[in-house]
């Protein structure tokens, strides 16, 4: 489908799931405003090549999401907000008798609050515009848990809850809001602890990914950022009109468990 004429605003996604949203999200014609925290010449390299590479609009705002104000300044600053994928999020494991309260803070501000403040700020915009689609990554461990994750289970199960209230709020608006939520997914970032897991553990790569990342996830297989991109892509278009306040796991089955 085409989204030529639509402005997309993705936080985090100057790498990982966010650049690949980012990417199919321009593929299908939107114009695109990607986003992190930083603010240096790669940031607007990226934005400047995928806009080579599609023929779209696409610029960088560096906004910190771990501030709300910051975010809803991110949202102002686009000037338009017709897709708003809520994607920034940062990762911390500890037994929670010894969660560290700062990483608790961090990761409930940038996991969730975030997605609160630039919905808040996005949805009169779409409103204006007749049309508007909320797209939030949350993840399997938005549905489920895992031990030592207190305050990222928190977080996405928090994104989901919002998700169902934000649809409900626009139900009867050409606006929708839904969650996806991965499971595990191939990013640089993950590819990257696979030598290290595998020499601490002694393993070959090959059990790492089966034995310890994919352990949860029956396909044995990663998703792709292509994939989590193009199931964005599909909730923007006229066919998922209907679809709203839902999740769509992208897990490899995880949640059939």
């Amino acid at each position: 489908m085409s989204l030529k004429g639509k402005t997309a605003v993705v936080t985090g996604s100057n790498s990982g799931i966010g650049l690949g949203v980012a990417r199919e999200l321009a593929r299908a014609g939107a114009s695109v405003v990607l986003n992190s925290f930083t603010d240096n010449d790669d940031d607007h390299k990226l934005a400047a090549d995928m806009a080579r590479e599609f023929g779209v609009d696409v610029r960088y705002i560096k906004a910190d999401m771990s501030r709300g104000d910051e975010c809803r300044a991110l949202i102002e600053t686009a000037g338009a907000c017709d897709i708003l994928v809520n994607n920034a999020g940062i990762q911390y494991v500890a037994p929670i008798d010894e969660f560290p309260v700062e990483k608790w803070d961090a990761i409930i501000a940038i996991n969730m609050s975030s997605a609160f403040h630039c919905t808040a700020v996005a949805l009169p915009m779409m409103r204006k515009a007749g049309w508007g689609r909320v797209v939030n990554i949350a993840s399997a461990h938005g549905l489920t848990a895992s031990p030592y994750k207190s305050a990222y289970v928190a977080a996405k199960h928090g994104v989901v809850g919002m998700s169902k209230v934000v649809a409900l709020e626009t139900a009867k608006e050409p606006i929708t809001c839904n969650a996806i939520c991965p499971g595990y997914v191939k990013t640089p970032l993950v590819e990257a602890q696979i030598p290290d897991t595998a020499s601490k553990y002694d393993m070959t790569e090959e059990e790492v990914i089966e034995k310890v990342m994919l352990e949860r996830q029956p396909s044995k297989q990663f998703a792709t950022v292509e994939q989590i991109g193009g199931t964005t892509v599909f909730l923007c278009s006229d066919a998922a009109e209907q679809i709203t306040g839902t999740t769509i796991s992208v897990d490899g089955g995880w949640t059939a468990l």
